[in-house]
Formats: structure tokens, C-alpha cells, sequence
């Protein structure tokens, strides 16, 4: 069986990943995404298990020190943290899997998994995150300048990354957001073995 690829997503708060993954998901059904664990409350919509797995602080501090954990981060006073062993059966059972985490976060992955894809995306403006920031309605001016603040310490390292998507126009950043997983999934390794019967059969020469 193929193994599946592991696609890690960042970005700072307000430039769109949440809205570009899941659009990417929809068009995409083989693309999974590993639910990761946290301290934070749940807002209204969620539901444990199929957005976060929603823990306490002192059952999350005993599974960092069981290592249980891919990578973990504090994001804002509460802690976020991705389950290896869930990872790890998603990508051994064949499935494409996105991590959607921080440039922290995905620092810790990559040495863990140096052959992961990852990806960065970016607004187009300070002025264009600050209006994306603010429509949300749900923070003060104050936490919303603490997470302008926060950003641009976080696009700082874009560069650690290996594709950059502007998400200007959503639909050009969806379409370039598909054009890698595709372009993953064509490489000789996993094409060689999800056509190994073909190419045997081509380079046999016989037809019939």
C-alpha cells in the first residue's frame, strides 16, 4: 500500500487557512486531516472529536509528559497538541494527511518527519489581515492589535517553509492549494506503486 504524505499548513491568525482547507477537503476527499487536541472552550458550532479533541490543562500536561504528543504549542494562553500515533496509522493506512498548525508547531514535525510538505500561507496586506481580524466581531481592539502583533512575528518564517501560498483571491489560493497535493501525488515514488501493474505490463512490451 502507498503511504500516505504529510502536508503541514500554517499561518497567522486571519489569513484564511481554515476557510482554504476546508474548500480544499470538499474538492478533495482523500485528503484528511489530523483533529488535534486542546485546552481552549469550545465555541459555538464545534463538537469534541470532529473539530478539536477538547481536554483540561492537567490531562493535556500528562500526555506531553507520556509523548504523547507530535508536536505541541501555547497559542494565546491555551494549549494545542497533535496525536503521533493517530498520524502515524492515518499515513501507514494510506491517507494524505494535513496538519494544521504553527510555525512551531511545525518545526517540531519536521524533525520528526523531514520528507513532510509544507505550506504557508499569507495575506496579501497588513491592511487586508487587519479587515479580516476585525469583521470576525468577536475581540476588542486591543486583542485584535495583540494578534496583528502576533502575525507578523509568525510571517517572519515564512521562508522555513517549502510553498507559499498569497491567499489574495480565494479561489486562485484553493487552486494553487490543489495544485500541490496533486503535484505530490504524481511523484515517481507513489506513482510507481499505485501503477506498478501498468509500468510492469509497458515495459514487458507485450500487448493482449
Amino acid at each position: 500500500m502507498t503511504r500516505g504524505t504529510l502536508y503541514i499548513l500554517s499561518a497567522p491568525s486571519g489569513a484564511g487557512k481554515t476557510s482554504l482547507l476546508k474548500a480544499l477537503r470538499e474538492r478533495d476527499g482523500a485528503l484528511h486531516v489530523s483533529i488535534s487536541h486542546t485546552t481552549r472552550s469550545m465555541r459555538p458550532g464545534e463538537e469534541d472529536g470532529l473539530h478539536y479533541h477538547f481536554i483540561d490543562k492537567v490531562r493535556f500536561e500528562e500526555k506531553v509528559e507520556q509523548g504523547d504528543f507530535l508536536e505541541h504549542a501555547e497559542v494565546f494562553g491555551n494549549y494545542y497538541g497533535t496525536d503521533e500515533t493517530g498520524v502515524r496509522d492515518q499515513l501507514a493506512s494510506g491517507q494524505d494527511t494535513v496538519l494544521e498548525i504553527d510555525w512551531q508547531g511545525a518545526q517540531q514535525v519536521r524533525r520528526r518527519f523531514p520528507e513532510a510538505v509544507s505550506i504557508f500561507i499569507l495575506p496579501p496586506s497588513p491592511e487586508a489581515l487587519y479587515d479580516r481580524l476585525s469583521n470576525r466581531g468577536q475581540d476588542s481592539e486591543s486583542v485584535i492589535r495583540g494578534r496583528m502583533d502576533q502575525a507578523v512575528c509568525e510571517m517572519s518564517h515564512y521562508g522555513e517553509f517549502d510553498y507559499l501560498v498569497i491567499n489574495d483571491d480565494f479561489d486562485q489560493a484553493l487552486d494553487e492549494l490543489a495544485a500541490i497535493v496533486v503535484s505530490q501525488r504524481l511523484r515517481i515514488s507513489p506513482q510507481s506503486e499505485r501503477h506498478a501493474e501498468m509500468l510492469g505490463r509497458l515495459l514487458d512490451g507485450s500487448a493482449g
